[in-house]
């Protein structure tokens, strides 16, 4: 009895030592992992000696080989420039997801966990027709301020096709250069397209009063920092504000 049992433990511990893949650097290194996701530019795995532990990400240019735990192999050392990868085959049950034609670099999460994409926003903006008077009678501001802010956005979800939905909200500071202190918020639901064009619409909150708030703008990316560029018009009073806003953030899940 104890002998079968022995036996029985042996062929178990085989076949889950068989089920995992194996991970082979750049470096000739070996790790024995869990991979869960392959993008353009990144391996995600988890350790299979430490599954319950925390999500590891390497760079797909540092990662030579994977070898998945049915036998099939994909080599991926200098394959990091590709628009997408190519679905390797896995075993029944697998997690391993690939990124998809168009998604927008750096945003290959899976499509409903929720992304923070928070950083500093700095820029300028114009008022024009009423809206300058206004401010020039009531609060003796020239048409042209500076704006420093925060911009706290959170992606909701993210389609097949690289589109994602947007919450942004973006308190900003104008008129310090004049001496002045002018609060303003932006609340604004917005759609960001697989090639990185966004567009929002939402709620502007200042002193001169409430109105609605257009925004369009794009993003670029480097080094795994975003650099967002967006222009915003808030009409009202007999005139309208014309904002160009820049920034940088940062990825957090």
């Amino acid at each position: 009895m104890i002998r079968v049992l022995f036996t029985f433990l042996f062929v178990l511990a085989g076949v889950v030592a068989h089920a995992q893949d194996v991970l082979t650097k750049s470096n000739g290194e070996e790790l024995q992992v869990k991979v869960l996701e392959i993008t353009p530019t990144e391996v995600r795995y988890k350790r299979t000696d430490n599954p319950d532990g925390p999500l590891i990400t390497a760079r797909r240019t540092d990662v030579f080989m994977i070898r998945y735990a049915n036998g099939t192999k994909e080599l991926l050392s200098g394959a990091s420039a590709l628009p997408a990868t190519t679905p390797a085959p896995h075993p029944a049950g697998s997690t391993t997801t690939t990124s998809r034609t168009g998604t927008v670099p750096g945003d290959e999460e899976s499509m409903y966990e929720e992304v923070q994409l928070n950083g500093p926003r700095l820029g300028f903006t114009v008022l024009s027709g009423g809206v300058a008077t206004k401010a020039d009678k009531d609060y003796n501001v020239n048409p042209f301020l500076t704006q420093f802010g925060w911009q706290f956005e959170t992606r909701i979800f993210r389609l097949d096709n690289g589109t994602a939905g947007l919450l942004e909200l973006v308190p900003l500071i104008g008129g310090l250069e004049q001496g002045k202190f002018l609060p303003s918020l932006n609340a604004l639901i917005g759609i960001r397209g697989p090639k990185g064009l966004e567009f929002g619409l939402g709620p502007n909150v200042s002193p001169t009063g409430a109105s609605i708030a257009l925004a369009v703008g794009t993003s670029f990316r480097s080094q795994g920092i975003n650099f967002p560029v967006n222009f915003a018009v808030v009409p009202g009073n007999g005139g309208a504000r014309f904002s160009l806003l820049f920034g940088f953030n940062s990825r957090r899940r």
